[in-house]
């Protein structure tokens, strides 16, 4: 059992001061209780829930800075920094898969997430043949979770088709591929590698995107995992859209809202790219809407239509996707920012309740709960232990109380603000460090070395 003080802490019912929370060894809250002196705990300053990290691809962390130039032609976009990460993935072995793996894990861990959601597509040999075992892919990034300590949702991805018109797989993309049995073995071999994670790890599903798989494969897919989580792309560029509408006759949203009918365990991730009447359907449909505003920005894909999302009830989570930047402030901040830019107006997700950063941080703590199929976003008993503390003597947070600690987290703070995480109840960064950085960040090295030195 751990036992935490805090100055103040965000629970359910709001703000309180001298909150202690005791965690018991399996990882979940045993008790919450406020207005307690402090004692011989550990003692912090801001105490929040700790969100999911709700949609990754560890391997492109390595790509960082690599893909900024333009190239002959002169509408680059997301289709032609694709090309680049297919040139790059072509390298990867599983041995730097892991420790990449790794390292985006600490990363997340330091800037406040709990759990990673890994959205796992790299699956086979360049050449498309798999591993000697067909799930070696899944268990590096099992492996990697055991070494971070981080919380696990673990997602691998049905990749059947190079587009809508069911075209083969091109070089890029040979790595990904499998017909739905050899898929329903991969999935199998993922559960048996997970068998070595503690209890709050979780296996679900995503298929791809309507361009990779078959539209009658969608409730085959669902069944592999019907309790937990499944995660699909949709809506994310101008290209998508108009290929799916002309093979499927519909704009993406539109098909998804007639024919797949989704409901709570379903994030939907993206979703730059939609009509207002897609936008408030969805978002009563239950979805989760993962969102990956740092990594939207960067590949031009648009704007999520964030404020009039969350008036019609829908529900959120925060992302990195591409990882070349993680960090929860700056993807709350990227949210919202673009919003006021679109609309030309200030604090766009406040309400009179809450103010913007509390507003984000909740509706992140609850979405990727929900996302990652896991039961923590809040701090009461029988919640997972996924804990974050802010450390109130940075500069930036001097003096300031309840939801304005949320507000500079997010409009002026960075990940030096994080002090302590816990996932699961695993202490794993503590005075903004986390326990195994050196060793992590040093294999981290010897695996991106010779990746940059091939391209």
């Amino acid at each position: 059992m751990q036992r935490i003080w805090a100055e103040q802490a965000l629970l359910p019912e709001g703000w309180r001061d001298g909150v202690l929370v005791e965690t018991r060894a399996d990882g979940r809250i045993a008790a919450v209780a406020h207005g307690q002196p402090a004692d011989a705990a550990l003692r912090v300053g801001a105490l929040v829930p700790a969100p999911a990290n709700s949609h990754s691809h560890a391997f492109q962390r390595a790509m960082a800075g690599l893909t900024e130039r333009r190239g002959p032609d002169p509408s680059d976009s997301f289709w032609t920094w694709r090309r680049l990460m297919y040139r790059f993935l072509e390298a990867i072995t599983p041995e730097q898969a892991e420790a990449i793996a790794a390292f985006v894990q600490m990363e997340m861990l330091e800037a406040g997430f709990a759990t990673n959601v890994e959205f796992h597509y790299l699956h086979h040999q360049p050449d498309g043949t798999p591993y000697a075992e067909l799930a070696e892919m899944s268990a590096r990034i099992v492996a990697a979770a055991r070494e971070s300590g981080i919380g696990l949702t673990l997602l691998p991805v049905a990749y059947r088709f190079g587009g809508c018109d069911r075209r083969p797989l091109g070089a890029g993309q040979r790595r990904f591929g499998n017909d739905p049995e050899r898929f329903a073995r991969l999935v199998e071999g993922a559960g048996s590698a997970m068998a070595a994670l503690p209890a709050d790890a979780v296996l679900g599903v995503a298929p791809h995107s309507l361009r990779a798989v078959a539209p009658e494969d969608l409730p085959g897919l669902a069944a592999l995992r019907p309790e937990a989580p499944i995660h699909m792309h949709v809506a994310e560029t101008i290209g998508e859209v108009e290929e799916v509408r002309g093979a499927l006759g519909a704009r993406p949203v539109e098909w998804v809202l007639e024919h797949v009918r989704p409901s709570p365990r379903w994030s939907l991730i993206h979703l730059t790219q939609m009509q207002p009447h897609e936008t408030v359907a969805l978002a009563r449909s239950g979805v989760v809407a993962g969102l990956c505003p740092l990594t939207e920005a960067s590949l031009g894909d648009g704007i999520f239509d964030g404020l009039r999302w969350m008036e019609a009830g829908g529900a959120i989570s925060l992302g990195s996707d591409s990882n070349i930047r993680i960090s929860l402030a700056e993807e709350m901040r990227q949210l919202d920012t673009t919003q006021r830019l679109r609309d030309h107006s200030r604090a766009a997700l406040a309400t009179e309740e809450r103010s913007t950063g509390r507003r984000l941080l909740e509706a992140a703590a609850a979405g990727g709960a929900r996302a990652a199929g896991r039961g923590s976003g809040r701090i009461e008993p029988g919640a997972w232990a996924d804990l974050l503390a802010l450390d109130t003597a940075h500069v930036d947070l001097e003096g300031l109380r309840g939801d304005a600690i949320l507000d500079a987290f997010a409009f002026s703070g960075d990940n030096g603000m994080v002090a302590e995480v816990w996932a699961a109840g695993r202490h794993v960064v503590r005075g903004g460090r986390h326990i195994r950085r050196d060793a992590i960040t040093a294999a981290y090295r010897r695996a991106v070395r010779p990746l940059r030195q091939a391209l």
